[in-house]
């Protein structure tokens, strides 16, 4: 065990308390820093920043401060585990710091000097990279245990202290007193109950980079259902599974192996006319029940099981070569738009969570997927001839330089596409979100993650008209 923890184990009754252990680790690379908000016997934050395999923390009663002429208290409290940067939950009273942890900011930081020596000297200048603490900041001891965290002049500064604006947790977006009142249930041997659904090893880190463990997932998708219901119920699914993480191994699945209520089996035959055996999500205990069996990423059929060969989703998924501008791909974004409001179609806008935008079209379900796909094929033809410098029809990497491929084979029967609310398998645990089509400009295909999907729950939701337009294709 590193000899710094001996101080944070002896302090801690982990038979009580859900704490991690404190254990040898080592760095990844990259230097890790958190801040959580503690309500213990005190409210106060508590800031770490990972250094030689230990968080170094600091207590700070009124947390940081966005004005360079705040001069936050800071006091040096013993090393913690690595681990404890992912921690969030309920200290059981009694025990040293029992009260309620929220995870407030997490990212990187970058030491502007020589850390060790700067520490020594009782000044310690960095730079954070956290979804709410950004820029340069400073440590600077005055004496003995006591420091000052100081926010200095940059782009990132306010006038304001600012800390106020955020009462949520980044992992899972609640505020600490529902954490508190028990939203999130307290882990017991890496079990938690979701919707019915037992989700065994619940620490699993699922996400390497962003640190995102299995928990999470359940939770955010349970959050997430209400909005993510109408895209999702009743349509046949594929998934893919990680079981080991997404830096492992992960796999297409799309036939059903689930022992929970909540999935419906469905058979349908292929191309061969052979039958095979499908699935669909009927309601929210369902969809759980898939991330317990390691299911991340939802793609969905752009049908209905009841009216399963008349599709109602026309799916535009807008995949630029990998040297295009993002200006580039926005513009064939608006030039699809475009010559679908010509057309007398509504349409919607998401990010893929990957390189692209995916543009859907709501449509009544009357024609088969025949006519659907040859109108889809019909729209990206027309791009290909108006614009051959731009925009290619067919998925040939080769003939895809500096073009958007306009990919409407997403439409032929048995095909899919990713649920809107989805996580992607990608390393920062990206969702493709949908959004409003004035926010084009200002969202880029990978930008909304986990946690800023939550977040945006408590906005107008973009698509809320979706399931209300009923319009055929001409």
């Amino acid at each position: 065990m590193n000899h710094k923890l001996i101080k944070y184990n002896k302090k801690r009754d982990f038979k009580k308390s859900k704490e991690p252990v404190g254990k040898n680790s080592s760095s990844s690379g990259k230097l890790h820093f958190v801040v959580q908000h503690h309500i213990a016997r005190k409210d106060h934050y508590d800031f770490r920043l990972e250094l030689n395999g230990v968080l170094l923390s600091w207590a700070v009663p009124k947390g940081p401060s966005f004005n360079p002429s705040d001069k936050r208290l800071a006091i040096k409290v013993e090393d913690h585990p690595l681990s404890y940067q992912n921690f969030e939950g309920i200290i059981p009273k009694g025990e040293y710091g029992g009260g309620t942890v929220m995870l407030w900011d997490k990212g990187f930081w970058i030491p502007i000097n020589n850390p060790k020596q700067d520490l020594k000297n009782g000044t310690l200048k960095f730079t954070l990279k956290g979804k709410r603490l950004k820029g340069n900041w400073a440590l600077v001891r005055m004496q003995d245990e006591k420091w000052l965290l100081i926010k200095e002049n940059d782009t990132y500064s306010k006038n304001k202290a600012y800390i106020d604006q955020y009462n949520t947790s980044i992992k899972t977006g609640l505020t600490i007193n529902e954490i508190n009142n028990g939203k999130i249930l307290p882990k017991k041997n890496s079990k938690c109950i979701i919707e019915k659904v037992e989700i065994t090893n619940s620490d699993k880190i699922i996400f390497k980079e962003a640190q995102i463990s299995k928990i999470d997932i359940a939770l955010y998708y349970q959050a997430m259902y209400k909005r993510m219901a109408p895209y999702l119920e009743n349509r046949i699914i594929s998934t893919i599974r990680c079981p080991n993480g997404t830096s492992k191994t992960c796999f297409y699945k799309k036939h059903m192996e689930n022992i929970y209520h909540g999935l419906n089996k469905i058979i349908v035959k292929n191309k061969e006319g052979i039958k095979e055996d499908y699935y669909y999500i009927k309601n929210i205990t369902g969809l759980i029940s898939e991330v317990q069996m390691n299911s991340i990423e939802f793609h969905i059929w752009g049908s209905k099981t009841k009216t399963l060969s008349k599709p109602d989703m026309m799916v535009f998924d807008l995949d630029p070569d990998e040297k295009l501008e993002l200006i580039d791909l926005r513009q064939g974004v608006k030039d699809l738009k475009e010559i679908l409001d010509d057309l007398s179609l509504v349409s919607f806008l998401k990010t893929s969570g990957g390189k692209g935008y995916h543009v859907i079209v709501p449509i009544k379900p009357s024609a088969g997927f025949k006519k659907f796909q040859a109108f889809a094929k019909k729209i990206a033809l027309y791009m290909e001839a108006k614009w051959p410098d731009r925009y290619i029809s067919n998925n040939r990497k080769t003939q895809r330089k500096n073009k958007i491929f306009i990919d409407w084979m997403r439409n032929i029967k048995g095909s899919t596409s990713v649920a809107p609310y989805s996580l992607r398998i990608k390393k920062n645990g990206t969702v493709s979100m949908p959004i409003a089509w004035r926010e084009l400009d200002k969202i880029a295909p990978d930008e909304i993650t986990m946690q800023d999907a939550i977040k945006r729950l408590r906005r107008h939701d973009p698509w809320k008209n979706f399931t209300n337009i009923n319009q055929e294709l001409k």
